[in-house]
This record gives C-alpha cells, structure tokens and sequence, in this order.
C-alpha cells in the first residue's frame, strides 16, 4: 500500500514521538518576543569564536548536544542527522556535528530546513531505516550565507548612519547602503539641476 497521497503529503504508517526538542540562540533572539522559550542564551555573537561562521558551527555543537542530552540517549543511539544552514556546502552544520561521528544528511532547504529535516527524519523512522534521528537547522545573522548576502553588523550601521529604512543606490561599478533620511538630505544638496548641468559638462557632455 503506497503510503504517499496526492501530490505533497503522506501518511505514516507507524506513530513518530518528538522525544526533545532544544535552542540555543544569540542575544539578539533571546532579546525579542519568544527569548523565554529558549533553552540556552549566549551573550557572545561569536560564542567566543574568532568567525561568525566558526560561531555558529559552535551553536550547532552545542545544541545538537542539548537535543540528545534532553532525549535521555547518547550519541551512538541516533542512526542518522538532518541539518542544514544557508553556509555554501553547509559548512556550519557538517562541522559542528563532526565529533558525533553519526552519518550525516546536509539539507538546503532556506527558511524551510527545519521542517524538511523533521519531515524526512519521520520517513526514515517510519520506513524502518532509523530508531533515532536528530532534525536541525541553523542560522547565523551575521555569517556569510549562499546567497552572498552581506549582514550589516552593529558596527558597519553606526559607521554609515543607518537608522531604520535604506537606500540602495547604484553609482558606476558599486553600490552604495545610505540611511533613507541620510540620502534624502544629500539628494536635495548635491542633485540639483544646476549640479547636475556642471557635472555633465565636467565629463565632456
């Protein structure tokens, strides 16, 4: 009997137990609306790494630990791990559960990873290839994901003088994060036609 129905759901033939669940964040989650929920907080972004994405590799060691910990099991009883991050090859994830020593499935699923990992960790268990797994996901604000995006740190806001809203402007080969009311302000000093008609004719047009 196929256990898949219809395009994107399936049944399980054999009931799966969450038996823990764990999170260890950084201070900026712990400071927002769910911070008492979480297991651990750390103070340190860098979880006294000298790398974000060495932090988080850390993160990840650390709460898969706390995961087992909380399951009552040790580590040689879970067959398989499901975690991924937005790290290119999910380097953050492979390194802070390489001392497990527990075969390892890298997921790259963006914002989904968590429910990915939990879905395919309840069909391995259901289909008999696995007793235990451990699903994970991992983010880290300030580590250098695939997608090449680049966090503004605390520190690169305060130098550029960014408040709340951004301005993303093109110029020439680069370009350039301004604070919204920062570039407003430029535009009104230094874009007038006047500006404009010298700076043309500065460059031969």
């Amino acid at each position: 009997m196929s256990k898949k129905i219809g395009k994107q759901t399936v049944r399980l033939a054999e009931g799966v137990t969450i038996l823990s669940a764990a999170s260890t964040v950084g201070p900026k989650e712990a400071e927002g609306p769910l911070g008492k929920y979480f297991d651990q907080t750390v103070e340190d972004s860098f979880f006294g790494e000298k790398s974000w994405e060495l932090a988080e590799s850390k993160f990840v060691e650390k709460n898969m630990g706390l995961a087992i910990q909380k399951a009552n099991l040790k580590a040689k009883d879970v067959d398989y791990i499901l975690c991924g991050d937005l790290l290119n090859q999910c380097t953050g994830s492979t390194f802070g559960i390489k001392n497990l020593e527990i075969p390892f499935f890298g997921l790259f699923g963006a914002c989904s990873t968590m429910g990915e990992s939990m879905s395919l960790g309840a069909m391995l268990i259901d289909g008999g290839f696995a007793n235990h797994v451990l699903a994970g996901a991992s983010s880290h604000f300030c580590a250098a994901e695939k997608q090449f995006r680049f966090p503004l740190t605390p520190f690169l806001l305060q130098y550029a003088g960014i408040d709340r809203e951004v301005m993303i402007v093109g110029r020439a080969g680069q370009a350039e994060i301004w604070d919204a009311k920062e570039f407003e302000a430029f535009e009104q000093e230094n874009l007038t036609p006047e500006k404009l008609l010298a700076s043309l004719e500065a460059i031969g047009l």
